[in-house]
């Protein structure tokens, strides 16, 4: 079998595992390296007070700051895409309709969310992560309210606290990432359910069809009716309904 097989996904490039990037073999020689107690506890430690400090950052500054839905999507997007069109929109519409908006703080798709917001003068929240490529703050977040993060699962947290729902347009696998995260915790009741509204039917109806028959009838892998935790649109009017009709009749509060 050849090591690599471009267009067959059940065939791994192995050539990516040993790509000469200096700083990723550091790592994996560092993860097999013989430490004593001293050094483990000194590392460790320091992550400890990392991570703390950064979910003391975005507690603090996102405390009070009112009911807001997340809007996610790809960084790749560009500003003359239809997606980026209707991001941009639905996050005006969000803002008039009193909400705050809170993106991943970078370009594509969280830059349109922004920017929709900024327009309207709303709530416009960044929550930027540090990546060696793609992301970068981008200019329409709210100077007060933008966070940067060196750790993934703890903005996903500020995420999930301070949203009352997520707007999910066609993205990558952070995305998928932030999706399935927001899924599971409502499938598991660690958080209350909110509306998530996914956007782009034809983007969107073969995972979800995939969901339904292979890992919902078939296996039986989640239980019936945990698809219709998801809905699909395709329009920036029909996403903020789905957010409008959830929250007729339910008290806007933090998630946890």
């Amino acid at each position: 079998m050849d090591k690599k097989d471009n267009g067959n996904a059940g065939t791994m490039d192995l050539s990516l595992l040993n790509m000469g990037n200096p700083e990723d073999e550091q790592r994996i020689r560092n993860a097999f390296a013989d430490r004593n107690w001293s050094e483990i506890k000194s590392s460790d430690s320091w992550v400890v007070f990392r991570v703390m400090s950064e979910f003391v950052d975005g507690f603090d500054k996102l405390a009070k700051i009112g009911p807001c839905v997340s809007i996610f999507g790809s960084a790749r997007t560009k500003s003359d895409h239809q997606y980026y069109k209707i991001a941009e929109e639905i996050a005006a519409q969000l803002v008039r309709k009193g909400y705050g908006v809170i993106t991943g703080g970078g370009p594509g798709i969280m830059e349109a969310g922004n920017k929709g917001a900024h327009s309207e003068g709303g709530k416009s929240v960044g929550l930027n992560i540090k990546l060696p490529f793609e992301q970068h703050d981008n200019p329409y977040i709210d100077r007060d309210k933008s966070i940067d993060f060196d750790f993934f699962f703890v903005r996903k947290v500020m995420f999930v606290k301070y949203s009352q729902g997520f707007i999910v347009l066609p993205g990558g696998f952070g995305t998928l990432d932030e999706l399935f995260e927001a899924l599971t915790l409502i499938q598991t009741r660690k958080i209350a359910r909110f509306p998530l509204v996914l956007v782009g039917k034809s983007y969107w109806t073969g995972l979800v069809d995939w969901l339904y028959q292979t890992m919902e009838v078939k296996e039986q892998n989640i239980s019936p009716g945990d698809i219709k935790l998801m809905s699909i649109v395709d329009t920036a009017d029909e996403a903020v309904d789905v957010i409008e009709k959830f929250y007729s009749k339910y008290l806007l509060k933090p998630n946890f």
